[in-house]
């Protein structure tokens, strides 16, 4: 007599929470919204990817003029851009820093100072 009680007791709890079960079956029409595509009896929905462009492929871009050092006079070429990697194969800031601190490095003394070479090279 006494589980009978508990499982009625149990029942009664306010902190059960009971769950309807889902309805079964396609959502109806939603208000405001015109109706969602159904594909033709028969046939399956067929999604075709989007192509991406193609962007053409260019060599290494010019190179500016060559460098001249107002200490020495000397005029110092600049190297060509190994892998420029701007949008359509053009050279980013990024891409001319690198090669003007690896220019710097390679010309060594014939640079003369090496920040200023560095500074007038990215802002040629």
């Amino acid at each position: 007599m006494s589980a009978v009680t508990l499982a009625h007791a149990q029942t009664a709890d306010p902190n059960i929470v009971h769950v309807a079960p889902l309805p079964l079956g396609p959502p109806g029409p939603q208000p405001g919204l015109p109706p969602a595509y159904q594909s033709p009896r028969g046939t399956v929905e067929q999604v075709r990817p989007v192509k991406p462009l193609r962007v053409p492929r260019h060599g290494a871009s010019e190179p500016p003029p060559p460098i001249i050092n107002p200490q020495t006079g000397v005029a110092l070429p600049n190297m060509r851009t190994i892998s420029p990697s701007g949008p359509g194969g053009r050279e980013t800031y990024q891409d001319r820093a690198a090669r003007c601190a690896h220019q710097a490095g390679a010309y060594g003394a014939n640079a003369g100072d090496r920040n200023t070479y560095i500074n007038n090279c990215i802002n040629q």
